[in-house]
C-alpha cells in the first residue's frame, strides 16, 4: 500500500510539473501574439533555464532572431546545444542563428552535420550554401543550391542564388536559366525578374529585356534603375514596332459569341452595374474615347431614356471626348452630342443572347499581367461623361447570375474539381449583392477588378464554371439572415485569420481556421511559424493543380539598397538594419512591421502599406518570416519566406480546390471557412438544406 501511494504521488507530481510547464508556456506564447515579444523572450529565456525545455529554447531562439538580437539567439541556442546535441530543430535554429550574425564559418559546420540527415534537406542545402557564399566558396555553393533547386518549396530561391553566383561570374547564359526557372515558378518574385532582364541586356536581347523591364515598370513605376535602362535600350531597339508596350493587345474578338441565358429564375433578376477598366484601386481610369459592337439591332438613349439612335447589329460605333465633351459617333461619321450619359441596349426584349463587344479595354491595372485587350459583355452597357475625370467611364448592367458567370472563371481555374467552383459562384453572387453600391460615387456598383471582384464578362467564361453558378442558382450566404462580407484569397497559406487581426471590422463568421491536414493548432508556438514556412506539410492549400506552388510558399530577396529606395517612397531612414516584426497574429499573419535605418525607423501597421513598403511590387501577403543576409560585416539583403496569397480571410480559393479533390461538398468547404452561417435562397429567404 505504502509503495502504491508513492507511486500515485510520484504520477501526481509528475503532471502537475507538466501541468505548470504547459502553463508557463502558454503564457509565454500568450504575450508574444499580444504584441509583447519582449517580455515573451524573457520568459522564454527563464523557462529554458529553469526547466531546460526544448519549446521554450526553440521559442526563445526564434523571438530572439525575429527582435534582431543575434548575440542573444546564439547563446540561446548554444545553451539548448547542451541538452539536445542531435536535435536536428535544434541545430537547424543554431545554423539559422549563426547565418543571421553572418557567422557563416559556424554556420556552415551546423548546416553540413545536417544535409547528412534524410529530412528536410533541400532547405538546409539552401543554408549551407549561404553560408558558403559569405566564406567566398561559389563552386561548393553553386553544388549544394543545384541540390536544393531539384525540391519543390525552394526552387525558386535556390535558382535564384544559382543565377547571383552564375551572373558574378560573368556565365549570362546560365544566369539566364536560372533566372527564368526562378519566374516560371513564380512570376511575381520582381528581384528575378530585374536580374533576368539585365542578363538579357548583356546578352543583347534587347527586345526581351525591354520588355521585362516595362513589366516592372508596371508594377514599380517610380525604380529609378528601371527606367534609366528602358531609357538605355532605347537606341538598341531596331524599329518602332520594337516599343510597344506590354499593354499591346492580346486578343482582337471580330465575332459576337452565341451566348445563353442563365436558368430559369422565380421572378426579377437583381441587377449589378460593374464599372469596366477600372484602376486597381477600383476607381475608373477615364477613357477618351472607346469602340464598341452590340450583337443585336440596339437602340441609343440618354440619360433620360430618350432614343438617340436605333443601330443595326454588328456594326462599329463609337463615343469620343472632344473638347472636354462627349460624343456618340456613327458607323457613317455621324456625331452626336451626349451631356451626360448613353446606354446601349437590344431593341426587342426576345432576342437571345445579346451581348456587347468593347474594344481594346485596360485589364489588371497595377499588376505584371496589365494587358489592353477586346471584351464582350451580356446585358446593357452604359458609357457616362465623369467631368472630374474628364473620361469616359463604361458600365455594364447585368442580373446577378450573369454577372456571377463573368466573375467564377475569372477568379478561380476552371481546372478546379466543380465543388471548389460551387464555392466561388456562392460567394461571388454573395459578394454581389453585399457590395451593391460600394462604387455608387463613381456610377456603379462593383468594379472588375480585385479591389472587389475580377470580372472577365463573357471572353472569361466556360461551360464548368457556366454549370457550377446554375447548380447554385439564386444561393448567398447569409449570417443572422443578412448577406455576409463573403472575402476570399487566392491562398491562405495554410491558415487563415480573422477580420479583426487583419484590421477590419469583427466578423463573428471570419475566424482563424486550419487548413493543415495534420497541424496540433491547439498547442501551436510561435517558433512553428519558422517550420510552417520553411518546411513542407500536408495542407488542402497546397493543392497546386494548374497553378504555381508559389502561391502557398514563396521567397522573395530584397536588396537593401533596392528596398531602401521603396521605403524612401514613405519615409527616408537611410541604410536600412533591421526589419522587426512589430506583432503577429495566432494564424502567422504579421500586424505591424519596424523597419530601422541610420537615421531613423518607420513603422507600418496596415496589410497594404506592409505588402507595398517591404517589397518592389508588393509581397504577396503578410504572413512571412524575414531574414538579414550579410556581406562584409554590412545587411547586403533580406530574405522573406512567406505563405499564401491575398489577406487570408475567409474562403481559401486553393484550400477548397484540396478538400473538393479529397470529396468535400461545397456546402461543407464553405462551412467550414466561414464559421456559424446559412446557405440561404435569395428567390425564396429559406435556407439551402
Amino acid at each position: 500500500m505504502q509503495r502504491l501511494k508513492s507511486l500515485l504521488f510520484c504520477l501526481f507530481f509528475i503532471s502537475l510539473t507538466l501541468f505548470v510547464k504547459a502553463n508557463s508556456l502558454q503564457k509565454a506564447s500568450d504575450l508574444y501574439f499580444e504584441g509583447k515579444q519582449q517580455e515573451a523572450l524573457n520568459e522564454f529565456i527563464k523557462i529554458s533555464k529553469t526547466e531546460g525545455d526544448r519549446e521554450a529554447f526553440l521559442n526563445a531562439i526564434y523571438i530572439a532572431l525575429e527582435l534582431g538580437q543575434n548575440k542573444l539567439a546564439i547563446d540561446t541556442a548554444s545553451a539548448a546545444l547542451k541538452n539536445f546535441p542531435q536535435d536536428p530543430t535544434i541545430l537547424e535554429f543554431t545554423g539559422q542563428a549563426y547565418l543571421n550574425a553572418g557567422y557563416y564559418l559556424n554556420a556552415e559546420n551546423i548546416f553540413t552535420r545536417l544535409v547528412g540527415q534524410k529530412t528536410k534537406t533541400d532547405f538546409y542545402y539552401i543554408n549551407l550554401a549561404r553560408a558558403q557564399i559569405g566564406l567566398n566558396m561559389p563552386k561548393l555553393a553553386i553544388k549544394n543550391l543545384q541540390f536544393a533547386a531539384k525540391s519543390e518549396d525552394h526552387t525558386a530561391l535556390a535558382n535564384f542564388l544559382l543565377g547571383e553566383l552564375y551572373f558574378a561570374q560573368k556565365d549570362y547564359k546560365k544566369a539566364r536559366t536560372a533566372y527564368k526557372k526562378v519566374l516560371d515558378y513564380d512570376n511575381q518574385f520582381i528581384e528575378a525578374k530585374k536580374k533576368y532582364a539585365e542578363v538579357l541586356f548583356q546578352l543583347k536581347d534587347y527586345k526581351q529585356a525591354y520588355k521585362n523591364y516595362l513589366s516592372i515598370r508596371s508594377v514599380e513605376p517610380n525604380d529609378k534603375y528601371t527606367n534609366q535602362m528602358i531609357e538605355k535600350i532605347h537606341p538598341y531597339l531596331k524599329k518602332a514596332s520594337d516599343l510597344n508596350l506590354p499593354t499591346e493587345k492580346e486578343t482582337t474578338i471580330n465575332r459576337h459569341t452565341n451566348v445563353q441565358k442563365p436558368i430559369s429564375f422565380e421572378g426579377p433578376l437583381p441587377t449589378i452595374r460593374v464599372g469596366l477598366g477600372a484602376k486597381i484601386s477600383g476607381a475608373p481610369i477615364g477613357l477618351k474615347e472607346i469602340k464598341f459592337s452590340p450583337s443585336h439591332d440596339f437602340k441609343i438613349t440618354d440619360n433620360k431614356g430618350k432614343i438617340l439612335v436605333n443601330g443595326k447589329a454588328k456594326t462599329w460605333w463609337q463615343i469620343i471626348i472632344e473638347n472636354n465633351k462627349m460624343y456618340l459617333v456613327s458607323p457613317e461619321n455621324k456625331k452626336t452630342y451626349i451631356p451626360v450619359s448613353v446606354k446601349i441596349a437590344p431593341q426587342s426584349q426576345e432576342y437571345e443572347g445579346h451581348t456587347t463587344i468593347i474594344k481594346d479595354l485596360l485589364v489588371g491595372h497595377g499588376t505584371t499581367w496589365i494587358t489592353l485587350q477586346d471584351n464582350e459583355y451580356r446585358g446593357e452597357i452604359e458609357f457616362i461623361y465623369n467631368k472630374k475625370i474628364n473620361g469616359i467611364i463604361p458600365v455594364n448592367i447585368v442580373n446577378i447570375e450573369e454577372y456571377v458567370y463573368g466573375v467564377v472563371a475569372s477568379e478561380m481555374p476552371k481546372t478546379f474539381p466543380l465543388e471548389a467552383l460551387k464555392t466561388q459562384a456562392v460567394i461571388a453572387r454573395t459578394y454581389g449583392i453585399k457590395a451593391l453600391g460600394k462604387h455608387k460615387k463613381w456610377g456603379y456598383d462593383v468594379c472588375d477588378t480585385q479591389n472587389c471582384q475580377v470580372y472577365g464578362g463573357v471572353k472569361a467564361e466556360q461551360e464548368k464554371t457556366n454549370s457550377a453558378t446554375d447548380a447554385t442558382c439564386g444561393q448567398i450566404l447569409t449570417y443572422q439572415d443578412s448577406p455576409i462580407e463573403a472575402v476570399f484569397s487566392s491562398n491562405c497559406g495554410g491558415y487563415t485569420q480573422s477580420s479583426s487581426e487583419a484590421g477590419w471590422s469583427r466578423q463573428e463568421y471570419l475566424k482563424p481556421v486550419s487548413d493543415y491536414q495534420d497541424l496540433d493548432e491547439n498547442n501551436l508556438q510561435p517558433y512553428h511559424f519558422k517550420e510552417l514556412l520553411e518546411h513542407s506539410r500536408p495542407a488542402y492549400s497546397r493543392f497546386f493543380k494548374n497553378i504555381s506552388p508559389a502561391t502557398f510558399r514563396w521567397t522573395r530577396v530584397l536588396e537593401e539598397k533596392q528596398l531602401r529606395e521603396v521605403i524612401k517612397q514613405k519615409k527616408d531612414i537611410g541604410q536600412i538594419t533591421a526589419i522587426i516584426p512589430l506583432k503577429r497574429g495566432r494564424s502567422g499573419y504579421v500586424h505591424g512591421v519596424k523597419i530601422v535605418g541610420k537615421k531613423g525607423t518607420l513603422t507600418l501597421t496596415k496589410e497594404h502599406e506592409i505588402k507595398k513598403y517591404l517589397a518592389t511590387g508588393m509581397l504577396r501577403s503578410t504572413y512571412f518570416i524575414v531574414q538579414p543576409n550579410y556581406e562584409k560585416g554590412e545587411i547586403k539583403s533580406f530574405i522573406f519566406y512567406g505563405g499564401g496569397w491575398g489577406h487570408g480571410v475567409g474562403l481559401c480559393q486553393t484550400g477548397s480546390g484540396g478538400r473538393a479533390s479529397a470529396g468535400q461538398d461545397y456546402k461543407e468547404i464553405l462551412k467550414h471557412y466561414y464559421t456559424d452561417i446559412d446557405i440561404q435562397d435569395i428567390r425564396t429567404k429559406k435556407p439551402v438544406l
